[in-house]
């Protein structure tokens, strides 16, 4: 993987990133992914810890949809008038 990385990074210039700069950049997002926070970084591959950031962010989006649905509900059975209804709209968009 660092020979593919090295060939691009000749051809993209200064652009190139360092091992240990993927390194940290794996770790720091490691402390940010529940699944994985707490755990020693060198236990956990850095695959691993893109699998569960993806899986993390695609639990995040679901739990948005299903809040805006209820969010989108209570406005439904409220009056459109009213101060709540107010707070909710805001909260849509």
């Amino acid at each position: 993987m660092s020979s593919r990385r090295s060939r691009s990074g000749q051809q993209s210039g200064d652009s190139r990133i360092s091992d240990d700069q993927i390194n940290d950049l794996v770790s720091k997002l490691q402390q940010l992914i529940p699944e994985l926070r707490g755990r020693r970084s060198n236990k956990v591959s850095a695959s691993k810890v893109l699998q569960e950031t993806c899986n993390y962010i695609r639990s995040l989006h679901r739990e948005v949809d299903d809040l805006s649905d209820r969010l989108s509900q209570l406005l439904a059975s409220t009056d459109t008038d009213s101060d709540q209804a107010a707070i909710i709209r805001s909260l849509l968009m």
